[in-house]
């Protein structure tokens, strides 16, 4: 239990994907204008992840290592996860159309978003079981929620400051998410 709390804690804080691996830059950028759309794409980034880690797991495990194709991991994840998302899709047209407008082209470019095949991949590199697996998915996706939703509420809040003409637009964006990932290496040292 100790070992799965260390990876949570690592997965999401210590080692956030977004701020240290900058893995899954593009929705965080893209997606982070307002807190509400920020926690939809994190709410779904986390079931796409948890369930990805869960099938990729169980795929990598039970037929490609015992097959010998083992180097068609990325393929298949790719395929797993473009199928996870679709799921995801169709699931918030029907039941939330306002967060799907909201998402617009992001909610797509999960299927291409490069944290959640990270995830699946770093789980094998790790050598992870498939407990451990769904934790650090789950870990990972929590901290690129928490990555973006505080990205969005700084965006909200520095929206109507008086900022340089220079640094408005992407600049104050890219400064804002540089001055995050320095703030996040302080907890470097708690795991």
């Amino acid at each position: 239990m100790k070992e799965l709390l260390l990876i949570i804690i690592a997965s999401s804080i210590v080692n956030n994907v977004v701020l240290s691996q900058f893995l899954g830059i593009c929705p965080f950028l893209g997606v982070s204008k307002k807190i509400d759309t920020a926690a939809g794409m994190g709410g779904a980034v986390i079931f796409v992840i948890a369930i990805s880690s869960f099938v990729t797991g169980l795929i990598y495990k039970f037929i490609l290592v015992p097959t010998g194709f083992v180097y068609l991991q990325t393929i298949v994840f790719i395929l797993v996860i473009a199928a996870l998302v679709q799921f995801v899709e169709m699931f918030l047209k029907k039941n939330v159309p306002s967060l799907y407008k909201a998402l617009g082209v992001y909610l797509p470019l999960i299927t291409t978003n490069c944290a959640v095949l990270g995830v699946a991949l770093n789980n094998v590199t790790n050598g992870y079981n498939i407990l451990q697996g769904v934790v650090y998915g789950v870990g990972t996706a929590i901290g690129f929620t928490i990555a973006i939703v505080i990205m969005a509420g700084i965006r909200e809040k520095i929206e109507y400051n008086d900022i340089p003409e220079p640094f408005k637009g992407t600049a104050i964006v890219l400064v804002t998410a540089s001055l995050m990932a320095i703030a996040f290496t302080g907890f470097s040292g708690v795991i």
